[in-house]
């Protein structure tokens, strides 16, 4: 249920808005954008930006105001310096301090409240990613602002849709908040070029908030494919692999020969198949690249839900009633233990 901050539009009518309770409604649609500004927030890893979190940048494009970029860590200053090659960002906030490195929520949520409020911001813009989905609820709260996550599209100023019930049926929500924080679905927004900008670079404010956590370590998994979450092509394994021996056997040499991605279905990834870092669907990661094929994947909708947004779909499955083939858009009916291989070899010889 949507609270009085958002409610839900259904049908084609909206509500009349009174002038009173809606300071914009008497503007004109140029007036309202010149009074509009952005803060996209960008990620950073080890000293150098995550280009996947410039779709936030893309995002407030859709806004038309003014859009700051935000980047905090140690040795910042060549991450702010890229940023700021981003066509339509005019300034990128830049906070110095390698207590921000790690993304830990408890201090870096203090932060972003001190910069958003001297910058007198009306939106808030980060992927839905694990340090968006990490970050962001906190800065809500702080701001007393309610949260608009994993939008699909910017209908203006206010109006926000995004996808409910595992991408089953979509919301129009209306915020009217005075500040919007809001999380976007990186597959609905391209990634701004790193190319044609100049923006200035500013010091932000850095409050040095305490931190009750302490970051211990990470173990990531790593690999020379693609990064599954921006690959144009991607490969994904499901139970009908068998095993993890036999999903590494046939999966990675496809994978390979296509200079794909790979990815794997929640069933893969509980089974030991592969990693949880590979899994795709809703409680996964969500992909949406040219060319997506499911290897001896049901289709279960948790797992459609992370990947039907794909240009191409390719199913391999030997149950034909699958469904997976009601939304593939080449399906072949087959032991994928025989025609994997078959196809790997003939990729290989192209």
């Amino acid at each position: 249920m949507l609270s009085a901050g958002r409610r839900a539009l259904t049908g084609l009518a909206r509500p009349r808005l009174c002038e009173a309770a809606t300071p914009f409604a008497a503007r004109s649609p140029a007036a309202i954008r010149r009074l509009l500004s952005a803060l996209a927030i960008l990620e950073q890893r080890d000293g150098k930006l995550n280009t996947g979190s410039l779709s936030a940048v893309t995002a407030a494009e859709k806004l038309g105001g003014s859009i700051h970029g935000f980047v905090a860590g140690s040795s910042i200053k060549g991450v702010a310096e890229e940023a700021a090659k981003v066509d339509r960002l005019e300034k990128v906030i830049a906070v110095e301090n390698g207590a921000y490195d790690k993304g830990l929520p408890e201090n870096y949520a203090p932060l972003l409240v001190e910069n958003i409020k001297k910058g007198g911001y009306t939106h808030v813009i980060a992927g839905h990613t694990a340090f968006g989905k990490n970050l962001m609820p906190r800065v809500a709260a702080l701001l007393d602002s309610q949260q608009i996550s994993d939008i699909t599209s910017i209908e203006d100023e206010k109006t926000f849709v995004r996808s409910i019930y595992a991408g089953n049926a979509v919301a129009t929500v209306e915020s009217s908040d005075d500040i919007k924080i809001i999380t976007i679905r990186g597959t609905a927004f391209p990634a701004a070029e790193v190319a044609g900008g100049s923006a200035a670079i500013e010091d932000g404010v850095d409050p040095k908030a305490d931190c009750p956590t302490e970051w211990i370590s990470e173990d990531l998994a790593k690999s020379d494919r693609p990064d599954l979450a921006t690959a144009t092509k991607v490969v994904s394994g499901g139970r009908g692999l068998k095993s993890k021996e036999e999903f590494d056997k046939i999966m990675l040499p496809l994978a390979d020969s296509l200079g794909a991605a790979v990815g794997a279905s929640r069933a893969a990834v509980d089974s030991g198949y592969a990693d949880n870092s590979l899994q795709v669907g809703q409680t996964g990661k969500v992909v949406a690249p040219q060319l997506y094929m499911a290897v001896g994947i049901s289709g279960a909708i948790q797992h459609l839900a992370g990947m039907k947004d794909s240009k191409v779909i390719a199913a391999i499955n030997k149950d034909a009633d699958a469904p997976i083939f009601q939304v593939a858009d080449v399906g072949l009916v087959g032991d994928l233990f025989e025609k994997v291989p078959e196809l790997t070899e003939k990729l290989n010889k192209a």
